[in-house]
């Protein structure tokens, strides 16, 4: 075999091998978050302000919420803080 076409050959080939390895890297985390960015949230399960950042508590006012709780919990939810009581 000549120089130059096992040049070639080794070229064409470590590409094809570069190529899928690349491609099996980017699209390795896209299986799983792709599924969830298509699951539909209902509205019980949105939160109250979405402009909050994810590590603020939102208080829960839904009325069928409010009507379980306790006294000390809603204090505590009106207060911005996380509840610590039942």
């Amino acid at each position: 075999m000549d120089t130059r076409k096992a040049v070639i050959a080794a070229l064409a080939g470590g590409s094809m091998l570069t190529g899928v390895a690349l491609g099996a890297a980017f699209s390795a985390g896209t299986g799983s978050s792709a599924n969830a960015a298509t699951t539909p949230t209902s509205a019980s399960n949105t939160r109250a302000d979405a402009s909050a950042s994810p590590g603020v508590f939102v208080s829960n006012e839904d009325p069928a919420h409010e009507a379980t709780e306790s006294p000390e919990r809603e204090a505590q939810e009106n207060a911005g803080q996380r509840p610590t009581v039942p």
